[in-house]
């Protein structure tokens, strides 16, 4: 991840006569500047601060107000991600269990990983349901989505709340679909809103992820998220 720039603080303090002068005010820092969102999302040592031994658990959510929704019933399940060490220090080898009972789906193993593989099965699941509810190529919603944290992304600094406490994190924003040409045939899904926020104090860094799409007419399309609730373990 490209490093933040750090901004250098000025102070003065000059003396006249008998008396001090007010020491001159300090001027603010220079907020960090935003990473690359592909750096930040899946180039980062996001599992260093993940304990071996620990279980990584996320609340799952999906709702759509289509009428008859072609997604079914709203939806809220977890996720859960075993972890183990991996062969360096800031690597670990997780096992993933996505969904529980009728929905659950087959066990996956991520040997000697650095990055949270949470993101990627997440954003696979909802990519083969959006697909096939749209009737689409996954590969054109993957290509989409992949060009957009390349080139479309915002990043902006956020602050998420552990255990009570307020700490600094990075949110992520895209629309992959906004101005796509088979607009027409995208049915209001072209509105859909990617957003990230990772933070380093959260184990596994991944705090959220959520796909959104509104209908201008009002409503809800789709609201399906990630939330990482470690009371579920």
């Amino acid at each position: 991840m490209r490093a933040a720039a750090v901004a250098v603080l000025l102070a003065g303090l000059a003396a006249s006569g008998p008396h001090a002068q007010e020491a001159a005010p300090k001027p603010e820092a220079a907020a960090p500047a935003a990473p690359v969102a592909i750096d930040l999302l899946f180039d980062a040592k996001q599992l260093r601060n993940a304990a071996p031994g620990s279980t990584l658990s996320y609340r799952y959510t999906l709702s759509s107000g289509i009428e008859g929704s072609p997604f079914g019933p709203p939806v809220e399940d977890r996720v859960q991600a075993s972890v183990e060490p991996g062969k360096d220090p800031d690597t670990r080898t997780l096992t993933v269990q996505t969904f529980t009972g009728a929905r659950r789906l087959p066990t996956a193993h991520f040997e000697d990983m650095s990055g949270n593989p949470v993101i990627g099965t997440f954003l696979e699941h909802h990519v083969l349901d959006l697909a096939k509810v749209l009737k689409g190529n996954p590969r054109y919603l993957k290509n989409a989505i992949r060009k957009a944290l390349r080139d479309g992304a915002t990043v902006t600094p956020t602050e998420v709340t552990v255990n009570g406490r307020a700490s600094p994190g990075w949110r992520v924003e895209i629309r992959p679909l906004a101005g796509d040409p088979m607009r027409d045939r995208l049915r209001g899904f072209d509105a859909l809103t990617y957003t990230f926020v990772v933070s380093p104090a959260v184990p596994g860094e991944v705090v959220s992820i959520a796909a959104t799409a509104l209908d201008p007419r009002g409503g809800t399309l789709l609201e399906e998220t990630l939330t990482y609730e470690p009371s579920l373990g």
